[in-house]
């Protein structure tokens, strides 16, 4: 039985599917929304739905826009001889913080980790697989994170290119293991990137 009214009750259920969301911190956002001025909370609402509803995965990288091709895919003065090769948006944000990488990016959208039943076929290596037919890439970057499926997914990669002549690198591990790029600070990646090896 819930303490509270119905559409204050699917509120806070709504907040505590978020991740890292608790019981408790549901319920202050669900009060903190309801105390919120009308306009400010339509705002909100809005922008969730908008956001849902136009972002969707750009046709080059994978990445998340809201346009066909992302802005680095559409920028012209980025070197598309080089990929570097992420598991998450937010890894291409945390990458390009450093200003030092000028080429283009993919997106897997995970990594293999045959615990959680995720294989090759579950993220987006085919699509990489497509952007390297011909000879226009001359070497990708595997910067997926530095933890075991992050390994196990670069190892994956760098197997299956290499009859391609393409060149596989490895970021170094400038970052900490068992650490996530998105948290690591720019300084730390740009020497990462400095230090990338071949595997």
């Amino acid at each position: 039985m819930s303490y509270y009214a119905a559409p204050i009750a699917k509120l806070i259920d709504a907040f505590a599917k978020l991740p890292g969301i608790g019981n408790k911190t549901a319920q202050r956002l669900a009060f903190y929304l309801l105390n919120m001025p009308m306009k400010d909370a339509e705002e909100l609402a809005n922008a969730i739905t908008n956001a849902r509803k136009s972002v969707r995965y750009c046709e080059v990288c994978c990445n998340i826009t809201d346009k066909v091709k992302c802005n680095i895919c559409s920028d012209l003065k980025r070197d598309d001889s080089i990929i570097c090769i992420v598991e998450d948006p937010r890894d291409v944000v945390a990458m390009e913080r450093t200003k030092e990488f000028k080429g283009l990016y993919h997106v897997l959208h995970g990594a293999i980790s045959p615990m959680d039943d995720i294989g090759p076929s579950d993220i987006r290596i085919r699509e990489l697989l497509d952007r390297l037919k011909g000879d226009k890439v001359r070497e990708i970057i595997l910067a997926t994170n530095p933890n075991i499926e992050g390994e196990a997914t670069a190892m994956y990669i760098s197997r299956i290119v290499k009859p391609l002549g393409v060149k596989a690198t490895r970021i170094a591990h400038g970052v900490p293991v068992g650490g996530d790029l998105e948290y690591a600070d720019e300084v730390t990646l740009m020497k990462a990137l400095e230090g990338r090896r071949e595997i």
